[in-house]
């Protein structure tokens, strides 16, 4: 059996567990990658099945090729939007979909496993990280190290409780060293994390840092030889919860990162509770001033255009930032708020920015004060909102009353 992953700059670190896990569970399979369309029509339709994993933001690029693909090729589906939406899916022409976990049943559906839905239960059977690797020495794919898998909150705008569950799964550090091992062998010094919450690492509730475990595996990284070290940085971010000066301090001494990437999302402490998001603006306030005492610039995530606010939430909204970054030094990452498939939050449609937002986003941009793609994503927004009120599939299945109340 020959599987073809559809690699792209925005699924390679969801691709590259599954690559690892079939080399390590099946060497009879022939894993290729491919990194342009052109290049699928080379491949026999009959001996090849064309493997997808993609986001929400990805829909239309992957609509348009698999129009082009289906009843040729046997196609397989996994990843955030399959998870959230795999009745859609099968729709757009996948012959499978993947929801949650794809290590396990990846292994299964090459061993011949066909269920009579079509979709493969990665949600209800979850893995254990420490069975899995996420390097390959053979292709020479490396990614940050996925150290925890899973979020205990239900922020109304997030799509990993559907993806990866709301019970925090850590590897442990000595499976993360095996692996970081392999990556020094191959010339990769530079360490970089996936988890939900960097400083939550370790924690049995995944939210208050265990400063013991996180100092472990900081420490073990640098005595093997890594050269650069970047925790609760890009691509992971941190809960404002789990901001102590003990982890920062631990940061300082073993990492390279000069920012700490904090998610706050709003200065209402009327919208934090409406997306339940879990903390209060006093919280997210007191993390700041933490990492700015400790000699870190605070990199602090908002949304904007939240459907649902009100003018007095935007300037309270607008009012926090002007203070976070007078008195602290805070960088803004801005976002648009976008109705992902299968978050609670979705039905009501594409974040609004108006004219008075858009003038102070960018003021702040122009002072050097604020980056992110709230632009890209206030054009992604509409398109998901099409996409979700076209269709019929309601994958929670619960009462949205909840966020007007």
């Amino acid at each position: 059996m020959k599987i073809a992953f559809r690699i792209n700059k925005n699924n390679r670190y969801s691709i590259i567990p599954l690559v690892t896990t079939l080399e390590k569970f099946d060497s009879e399979v022939e894993i290729m990658l491919v990194r342009d369309f052109e290049t699928i029509f080379s491949l026999e339709p009959s001996d090849t099945i064309l493997a997808y994993s993609f986001t929400s933001m990805d829909y239309d690029n992957v609509f348009e090729e698999v129009s082009y693909l289906k009843n040729k090729y046997t196609l397989i589906a996994g990843g955030a939007h399959p998870s959230a939406m795999p009745l859609e899916t099968l729709k757009m022409g996948f012959d499978y979909v993947f929801v949650g976990d794809g290590e396990e049943n990846i292994v299964n559906f090459v061993k011949g496993e066909r269920p009579k839905s079509r979709i493969f239960d990665g949600v209800t059977k979850r893995i254990n990280l420490n069975d899995y690797p996420f390097f390959s020495e053979r292709k020479k794919l490396f990614m940050p190290f996925e150290i925890t898998r899973g979020c205990p909150f239900s922020c109304g705008y997030c799509q990993t409780p559907r993806l990866a569950g709301r019970k925090v799964r850590h590897r442990k550090v000595e499976n993360v060293i095996s692996q970081a091992k392999i990556g020094i062998k191959n010339g990769k010094y530079i360490g970089r994390f996936i988890t939900p919450n960097a400083f939550g690492y370790g924690s049995p509730n995944g939210v208050f840092p265990d400063v013991e475990a996180i100092e472990y595996l900081l420490k073990s990284l640098k005595e093997l030889g890594m050269k650069e070290i970047y925790f609760g940085t890009f691509p992971s971010d941190v809960r404002p919860e789990s901001v102590t000066p003990e982890v920062l301090k631990l940061v300082a001494r073993y990492c390279d990162n000069n920012s700490i990437v904090l998610g706050v999302q709003s200065g209402s402490n009327r919208i934090l509770k409406l997306i339940k998001r879990g903390h209060d603006v006093e919280t997210a306030e007191k993390a700041i001033k933490i990492i700015h005492e400790e000699g870190f610039i605070p990199h602090v995530d908002f949304i904007f255009g939240f459907p649902f606010e009100t003018k007095e939430d935007v300037e309270q909204t607008f009012d926090f930032i002007d203070k976070i970054i007078e008195k602290y030094n805070a960088k803004i990452h801005s976002h648009t708020f976008m109705p992902l498939p299968g978050t609670p939050l979705s039905v009501f449609g594409a974040g609004v920015i108006d004219q008075k937002m858009r003038k102070k986003i960018g003021s702040y941009a122009l002072e050097g004060k604020l980056d992110g793609y709230w632009h890209k994503q206030e054009l992604i927004a509409k398109r998901l909102e099409k996409l979700i009120s076209e269709s019929k599939e309601n994958v929670l299945n619960q009462n949205f009353q909840t966020y007007t109340d």
